[in-house]
């Protein structure tokens, strides 16, 4: 009697566009053998216009019944919105994700603080508002409630910022209100977690050892393993565990970040996805990626306790300098000959009109280093960056 084949595992994978990590996700899952299924945002009336074979869905009002029949061993989601349409289709597949109320909370800023302050965790004092004219504390946090990276975050230390913040604020946010909060100072972390039906593993915990005092927020560097002593990063782990269950998300992926000071831990948000983009080639594990642990957990493999990769590793996300069209790089290759870098990859293109934050999403590019300690990763980074010269040409107002 001949043996029975496996049935070959299937991942679907929800994203708002062919990105770098969606490559990523789709390549990884043909290496290691899985079949994979990409679905994006976008007409329904294009015809497979980025040769991916996706499955378009709009993801504003996702009408699932228009998608043929799909069986599913697992779910991904790169992004946040995509993460809202994984979880309901993650539902309607019966495969296990992070539950659709959760994913709503994680992804709206204010239904979140909701969430930290019914759960007992330390939060900021926070309101919603719709009026420039409205009585706030100051320093104070403007914040778009749906966005991310930063995008649109804007601190006012006075009525005149608090004024000019919410204008420019108006121009980006998708609805008529604004989460306002109090300025948390402190030392800004990033985690990386892994939840498996409820359980969460901290994958690892990032320093962002430059400051982020405003007026906007941009990140540069992430390194890893963090320098804090170890009732820090025991505190650090305690608060995202309590602020995922705060949430109720449930299983895959999570990026948290949050602040410490000397009144503890405050969360500044968790989202129900991965690290974003390229800063997902930092974490190594024993023999894989982050992107294949990921797959290879979404389709019920064991992978909880699989070690990090030893050694200390870092990414540089490069700070669009100024407003311009993006001309060229100099100083590329003596960057990449620094010791302890491992690549250098500009992710800007001849021609393209680089916008900086608040209103910008985006970087000119990323740097990556690894070294046997992390202070020598920062060192890496900072040197490489020096070396580079960007040439942006300004862009003329309109008469």
């Amino acid at each position: 009697m001949q043996a029975a084949v496996p049935q070959q595992k299937r991942i679907v994978i929800v994203a708002a566009k062919l990105g770098y990590q969606v490559r990523v996700f789709a390549d990884g899952a043909a290496r290691i053998g899985y079949a994979s299924q990409l679905i994006t945002d976008r007409c329904h009336q294009l015809t497979d216009p980025w040769g991916d074979a996706a499955l378009p869905l709009q993801f504003d009002a996702p009408d699932f019944d228009s998608l043929p029949d799909l069986h599913a061993d697992g779910i991904l989601a790169v992004g946040d919105q995509p993460a809202c349409v994984a979880a309901q289709l993650a539902a309607r597949l019966q495969v296990p994700f992070h539950p659709v109320g959760a994913v709503l909370a994680a992804t709206n800023k204010f239904l979140a603080r909701e969430c930290f302050r019914t759960a007992g965790l330390n939060v900021p004092w926070f309101q919603l508002c719709d009026s420039e004219t409205a009585e706030v504390p100051f320093p104070c946090v403007l914040k778009p409630l749906g966005l991310s990276g930063s995008r649109g975050v804007i601190r006012a230390n006075d009525r005149a910022g608090f004024v000019a913040a919410f204008e420019r604020i108006g121009k980006l946010r998708p609805g008529p209100h604004i989460l306002v909060e109090s300025f948390i100072p402190g030392r800004e972390f990033a985690v990386e977690g892994l939840m498996d039906q409820g359980r969460l593993r901290v994958l690892a915990i990032f320093d962002k050892p430059d400051p982020l005092d405003g007026p906007f927020f941009e990140e540069t560097i992430y390194v890893t393993p963090s320098r804090e002593d170890q009732e820090t990063q025991e505190l650090i782990r305690e608060t995202v565990t309590r602020a995922v269950h705060a949430l109720g998300l449930r299983h895959g992926p999570v990026h948290a970040e949050l602040r410490v000071n000397s009144g503890g831990a405050y969360m500044l948000e968790v989202a129900p996805r991965p690290i974003g983009g390229l800063c997902a080639n930092v974490l190594r594990f024993e023999g894989m990626g982050l992107e294949e642990l990921l797959l290879r957990h979404a389709a019920g493999e064991n992978v909880y306790d699989v070690p990090l990769a030893g050694g200390a590793a870092g990414v540089m996300m490069i700070p669009i300098p100024a407003a311009g069209i993006y001309k060229g790089v100099s100083g590329l290759e003596a960057a990449k000959t620094v010791v302890g870098i491992e690549d250098v990859i500009i992710t800007a293109k001849e021609g393209y009109h680089m916008v900086p934050l608040p209103e910008g999403s985006s970087y000119v590019g990323f740097i990556f280093a690894r070294a046997d300690e992390t202070s020598q990763v920062e060192s890496a980074l900072r040197l490489a960056h020096s070396k580079l010269q960007f040439e942006l040409m300004p862009v003329l107002p309109l008469l």
